[in-house]
């Protein structure tokens, strides 16, 4: 059976809902979405394995050829919830207007998908001297497990590894990296009208959040990118919750912040600073303070400046290599001993949003793009001098 169209290729997708989401209920399969991309990559002489990592979710490593070494080109099969009134469309339904294609996961990153085969199909004659293979993981926009899983299997992949997310086509070598964390002080509750009888979470906590923006403040003058818009890093007090009434000792208070590090800003040892202010504070408050991420985490991802895969993309796009503030599953292909980017034709400006798109006019760049890509390391197989 022929292959579908590019753009056949495109609705189907967009087609295959596909969401992930820390909320059980939007949260939906993605196996028939990288089955469907199993059949097409099978059509085509790829040797497909799909790793299932729980109910209804899976990996697709898709290869062609052998050997060390070789190209992966990487994306997510997932997409965030959508809210379809928000949308002038259907978001399922791929919609073709104001030389645009519209629908969710076009540009974040379904679409990526159906480039890569454009790009690839009309190589396949030619002989490879190191391996392709196309990468298509689960959940990155919740818990990034599938990425996660690849890491902790600490299975080779290739030489380099480009992942499409949307960065309108310019390389990315840097992006800070995302903790999401939270604070559940547990203290006693009482009458208002004497201190004595309680303990209050919410005044401990107040106490905390002191703590937390004096660590905000020593690490943004103790670390400067000047590569990124907002050159230190980031600490966000998102949401707090606690207490009941007003004439009520407040018992347990709840806050959870964002923290966004810069490279070279190891996680752990973030959270170890945390800890060290927090455990005195609850000795001298009386309270109990429970403190952890409320998911693991992704690292800070820096790709060196000279490194043969960001000085070829630089050269294929004639644009210098940028950094981003979100985060991607980079660090854990880098863990895998790829040498690896961001780069992708989509927007980051729609992405997340409703009438999300993909220029028409980044398709025949972005697939010429590939096959340079493919061709420096697949057919060619040689370093760039």
């Amino acid at each position: 059976m022929p292959l579908p169209s590019l753009k056949q290729q495109f609705a189907e997708l967009i087609a295959l809902p596909s969401v992930s989401c820390t909320q059980a209920s939007l949260d939906l399969p993605n196996r028939p979405l990288i089955e469907r991309l199993a059949s097409w990559l099978s059509d085509l002489g790829f040797a497909c394995e799909i790793q299932d990592l729980a109910p209804g979710k899976a990996n697709l490593l898709a290869s062609y050829g052998s050997g060390p070494g070789g190209l992966v080109l990487a994306g997510h099969s997932d997409t965030v919830p959508f809210d379809a009134a928000l949308w002038r469309s259907d978001p399922l339904t791929l919609r073709e207007a104001d030389d645009r294609w519209y629908g969710l996961g076009s540009c974040d990153m379904k679409g990526f998908f159906p480039l890569i085969i454009e790009a690839v199909k009309p190589l396949l004659e030619r002989p490879f001297r190191q391996p392709l293979l196309i990468l298509a993981t689960c959940d990155e926009e919740s818990s990034m497990s599938g990425a996660r899983a690849l890491a902790a299997a600490g299975r080779p992949l290739g030489r380099a590894a480009v992942i499409g997310e949307p960065t309108g086509l310019k390389p990315i070598r840097l992006h800070k990296g995302v903790m999401m964390e939270r604070i559940d002080i547990h203290g006693q509750s009482g009458h208002s009208s004497d201190p004595s009888l309680g303990r209050s979470a919410l005044e401990a906590m107040h106490a905390a959040i002191g703590e937390l923006l004096s660590l905000r403040g020593q690490w943004q003058k103790e670390f400067n990118n000047p590569l990124f818009n907002v050159p230190q890093p980031t600490l966000n007090l998102g949401c707090i919750h606690g207490g009941d009434n007003p004439n009520r000792i407040c018992g347990q208070c709840a806050l959870e912040f964002d923290l966004r590090p810069l490279p070279g800003m190891d996680p752990e040892q973030l959270r170890a600073a945390i800890r060290g202010k927090l455990q005195p504070l609850a000795e001298q408050r009386g309270v109990r303070i429970d403190y952890g991420p409320l998911f693991p985490g992704v690292p800070p991802f820096e790709q060196a400046a000279d490194s043969e895969l960001v000085r070829l993309a630089e050269r294929l796009t004639g644009q210098a290599a940028e950094a981003v503030a979100f985060g991607t599953e980079a660090p854990y292909l880098q863990q895998l001993g790829c040498e690896t980017i961001v780069l992708g034709p989509g927007d980051i400006a729609c992405a997340h949003q409703p009438d999300e798109y993909l220029d028409l006019s980044r398709i025949e760049p972005c697939v010429e793009l590939l096959r340079g890509l493919i061709g420096h390391y697949c057919l060619d197989a040689q370093p760039i001098p």
